[in-house]
């Protein structure tokens, strides 16, 4: 069984760190912003709402204008009636109609506010949609900086493990010790070699994550971080909350969309009011591409609709709109009760997180030295061999949680930024 572990070992045993494609944290941001499909849609729906928005602002000042030109032949020749008789075979007509609203019962009015509150849901929304593809590309970033040191951890335990098995043959070969110790060991190195299999299994796969997540063709490697003990927050829980409230993302765009929707509610009440349409078009005809020589014709029309029933279309639409606004007013509430839950969860789990982390640098070091000692003490027969092991483990396990705790508390705080929609410090820059 142990040959075969062995064997297994050298055959998915990694690609060096050396050989793999290595990018830093900055440079996995900006490269998955562009290649997230839900940002390249976020950014899609902004450049949208820039459009209506112009769109809302032109109805106010152009009129809409369309030209035809069309060309007719007639085999045989048709009559055409002006100052005097014409018998064509080729005819050209020419028509420009322009057409203004003067009066929409305040459509054009609401759909100015309803444009505006849709671009500044669409920014909001772009912002979320940005800290939400850092926080994923950040998951990714940390799982690979993670896996690599608990495999450094579990080929720690590896080599502690053949170093104990060494001593406890010799102790055997002297009659210092019993055979069990030996059989114990052997099991111990036994599970150190599957767990260490294990995690270069999890670290190959942490690392072709991370390509995908940045549009490599393989698996990417990431550039060590510091190590460093987490600072505290610059703001203080009371300010964070008042902060997302206020430009948070997600609370920005459920308030937009409230205000959108309140918008197109009122758009619908314009149409039970008249409207007013002020027309001009002209007409030309003749036997060129540009007519003139046989007919001109020019109208101005200002026309006057009253809508008065169709079918309850017009109902239905306004029902429609109120709906959308009270569910959009429900969503807005909600949010703003929610603000201070969310915050309050993602700012405890970044304190909880570096404390977390402090305990477990202390406790990595207790847990050295607690191995250290039983060592020495079982080498000189003070001790047995269930002991050592037990200190042994302890030691791999102190050493995964000080790596998880560290990496816990850098995905922590990329939680917060995401909620407040900044960021709270300027090492990773920007996403």
């Amino acid at each position: 069984m142990l040959a075969l572990l062995l064997a297994l070992q050298g055959a998915v045993s990694p690609q060096t760190s050396d050989s793999l494609l290595q990018i830093t944290l900055r440079e996995a941001l900006q490269r998955a912003a562009q290649l997230d499909p839900s940002y390249v849609a976020a950014l899609g729906q902004v450049d949208n709402a820039v459009w209506a928005r112009r769109n809302a602002f032109a109805v106010f000042v152009l009129p809409s204008l369309t030209m035809n030109v069309n060309q007719q032949h007639t085999d045989p020749a048709g009559f055409f009636f002006t100052d005097s008789l014409l018998r064509l075979k080729t005819t050209w007509s020419a028509q420009l109609n322009a057409r203004y609203d003067l009066f929409t019962g305040g459509q054009k009015f609401a759909e100015l506010a309803r444009s505006g509150a849709a671009l500044e849901g669409a920014h909001a929304d772009e912002l979320r949609q940005r800290f939400a593809t850092a926080l994923l590309t950040e998951s990714d970033y940390y799982a690979v900086l993670q896996t690599a040191e608990l495999d450094r951890v579990a080929r720690e335990r590896l080599r502690r493990a053949r170093e104990q098995l060494g001593v406890a043959r010799a102790r055997v070969a002297s009659g210092a010790a019993v055979s069990t110790d030996s059989l114990t060991l052997r099991l111990e190195l036994t599970r150190a070699q599957v767990a260490q299999l294990q995690q270069e299994s999890a670290l190959r796969i942490a690392r072709l994550e991370l390509g995908r997540r940045v549009g490599a063709a393989g698996p990417v490697d990431a550039a060590p971080l510091d190590t460093v003990a987490a600072p505290g927050l610059p703001v203080t829980l009371a300010d964070a909350i008042s902060e997302a409230a206020r430009q948070g993302p997600d609370y920005r765009a459920a308030a937009a969309n409230e205000r959108a929707a309140s918008a197109g509610y009122r758009a619908e009440l314009g149409n039970y009011l008249p409207h007013a349409t002020l027309t001009f078009s002209k007409l030309s005809l003749g036997t060129k591409f540009y007519p003139n020589d046989l007919f001109k014709q020019t109208n101005l029309t200002l026309g006057i609709s009253f809508p008065i029933w169709n079918n309850g279309q017009r109902e239905l639409a306004l029902s429609r709109a109120r709906v959308n606004k009270e569910v959009a007013r429900a969503r807005r509430q909600d949010m703003d009760r929610a603000v201070q839950h969310d915050v309050t969860a993602a700012y405890d789990a970044y304190v909880t997180a570096r404390a977390s982390a402090e305990l477990a640098t202390q406790g990595l070091a207790v847990a050295r030295e607690s191995f250290r000692v039983q060592q020495t003490r079982y080498s000189s027969g003070a001790t047995t061999i269930l002991d050592l092991l037990d200190a042994e483990v302890n030691l791999s396990q102190a050493e995964a949680d000080l790596v998880q705790a560290r990496y816990g508390t850098r995905l922590a705080l990329a939680g917060l930024e995401s909620i407040l929609g900044k960021r709270l410090f300027t090492d990773k820059g920007t996403p």
